[in-house]
């Protein structure tokens, strides 16, 4: 095995996309599993768990992701994308395993915010390296491929809930979404070849920049707007995308849907993510990515908005699968067009500080809905708040003024 070398390299780019989809996938797995488990901890009275309670287990994770994902350019400029992936599945396998043998509502809080740390490295170490081993200027079908195992897994996750928690209960559902880095994490230590970016900086005897130097970056160059612009989308982003999936189900049944409707709901959510993602990528490798991101955003906004309506039949599940296919290939244009905006040398700096501002984002999202719900207002204020945010996202993106990048 020669991962780190040049032939390695050649021998298992083929390997890339696969595997860093399959870590996507687990992540994804993360995205849902509280979502789905909530109502029937809530119905249960688990730990006497509140929906504000609740809200604040959420959070302990999203906060793990944070560090994370801020943590994540320093720690691939020290030792590559490849191991820093790697560690990522097995830290947060482990850890989501032992949330099913949590005797209290602390230690599951802390356990979530440990797999947290190493949930949040995950999306911008395996888009990077994706990103560095495409085509020029087709970095965003790329992205987007991978980002579908993001929903591939919050999909089965959903289906798994519909089938395991009222037979096998909660805490099946943490062991099941762990087990298959078993077999992940052996095929990455085999396969997963290291990035060309970092083997040349390594090389070049480049070494570790200080931390503030490092982001600094980021603001060099005429980047600065841009930077902050992307964090803004990034933060909207990832409210969206958290705030819906954990609280969606909640959300329905408020409106008067029944919890396997809600569950169903849910499945339909991800399921429009995937469709959406692939059309998402096809799209931005064609045109222009920004107003592609922008168009994105403001169509989010508009599914959302109309799911305020009490919608009969088969026209609820279309909307929500019309929401999904728009909010969250949104998200990941914002990761696909930082890819192409930052250079190489600043590129998982940049993904990662966008990942960790839109995780802190991400932990707005479940507090948002949470607190609706305790107020009995989350049907239907909570749809027209995240449509608000939706436009916000496409307020940032329209911001942003980086040239293209062949």
């Amino acid at each position: 095995m020669a991962t780190g070398t040049g032939a390695g390299r050649v021998a298992h780019a083929g390997w890339v996309v696969p595997l860093c989809w399959s870590a996507v996938l687990l992540d994804g797995f993360d995205l849902v599993v509280l979502g789905s488990v909530l109502p029937t901890l809530l119905d249960r009275g688990e730990w006497g768990l509140t929906p504000a309670t609740a809200s604040l287990a959420s959070t302990a994770g999203l906060f793990g992701m944070v560090l994370g994902a801020l943590a994540i350019g320093t720690i691939t400029d020290v030792i590559g994308r490849r191991k820093a992936l790697i560690l990522s599945v097995v830290s947060f396998s482990l850890l989501t395993a032992l949330c099913a043998a949590a005797p209290s509502l602390l230690v599951f809080g802390a356990l979530r915010f440990l797999a947290g740390v190493g949930l949040g490295g995950c999306v911008p170490t395996a888009i990077a390296l994706v990103t560095e081993h495409s085509r020029p200027g087709r970095n965003g079908g790329a992205s987007t491929t991978i980002m579908t195992g993001y929903h591939v897994g919050a999909v089965l996750t959903a289906v798994l809930g519909i089938l395991i928690l009222p037979s096998l209960g909660w805490r099946w559902m943490f062991l099941i979404g762990a087990a298959p880095a078993l077999l992940l994490v052996p095929l990455m230590v085999r396969f997963l070849p290291e990035s060309e970016s970092f083997e040349r900086s390594k090389t070049a005897g480049a070494g570790l920049r200080g931390g503030v130097d490092t982001v600094a970056s980021l603001f060099r160059g005429g980047f600065a707007r841009s930077t902050l612009a992307f964090w803004l989308a990034a933060f909207m982003g990832l409210l969206l995308v958290y705030g819906l999936n954990t609280w969606l189900p909640e959300i329905m049944r408020e409106a008067g849907y029944p919890l396997g409707a809600a569950l169903g709901l849910l499945l339909t959510l991800n399921l429009g993510a995937v469709v959406g993602l692939v059309v998402a990528g096809y799209v931005a490798d064609r045109a222009a990515i920004r107003p592609v991101t922008v168009a994105w955003f403001a169509l989010a906004a508009v599914f959302l908005a109309a799911l305020s309506i009490r919608l009969p039949g088969v026209g609820v599940y279309l909307v929500v699968f019309l929401a999904g296919a728009f909010v969250f290939s949104a998200q990941v244009l914002v990761y696909a067009y930082i890819g192409r905006a930052y250079p190489a040398e600043a590129r998982a700096t940049g993904l990662g500080w966008a990942s960790g501002v839109g995780r802190i984002g991400a932990i707005c999202g479940p507090l948002l809905g949470g607190a609706l719900l305790t107020a009995g207002i989350a049907y239907p204020w909570g749809f027209y708040a995240y449509a608000a945010v939706g436009v916000l996202g496409a307020i940032g993106i329209a911001a942003v003024r980086v040239p293209e990048r062949s």
